[in-house]
């Protein structure tokens, strides 16, 4: 009986565990935060090839997988741009939803605005 239980306790708590989250924020590029430790001073573009999430002033990284999707979200919002010649705003707001480890989202899907 009580392995029973245990078996259902550690289920209950990874089953818990394996649910995504949704962050919203501002899209960054991971390495030029790295060096400057200023989220202002790195937006995100359409060469950027390392992603962050600032969330609120938290910033979250995002995993290879998560790059790869954000790159061409970011991508096909310049493809979609109304006006070519316009530019477009400087920052990206981004949803991203996934699960939190150690400070890096494992991505799951990435929507930009």
């Amino acid at each position: 009986m009580r392995k029973t239980l245990t078996l259902l306790a550690f289920s209950a708590v990874f089953s818990v565990a394996a649910f995504g989250d949704d962050w919203s924020g501002k899209l960054i590029d991971a390495s030029c935060y790295s060096q400057t430790k200023k989220a202002a001073a790195c937006d995100a573009t359409t060469t950027t090839s390392q992603f962050a999430l600032d969330v609120s002033g938290k910033v979250l990284t995002l995993d290879t997988n998560g790059n790869a999707k954000a790159a061409a979200a970011v991508r096909n919002r310049a493809d979609r741009a109304v006006d070519p010649s316009s530019p477009q705003a400087k920052s990206i707001i981004a949803k991203v939803s996934g699960t939190e480890n150690s400070g890096t989202i494992i991505v799951e899907s990435v929507d930009v605005e």
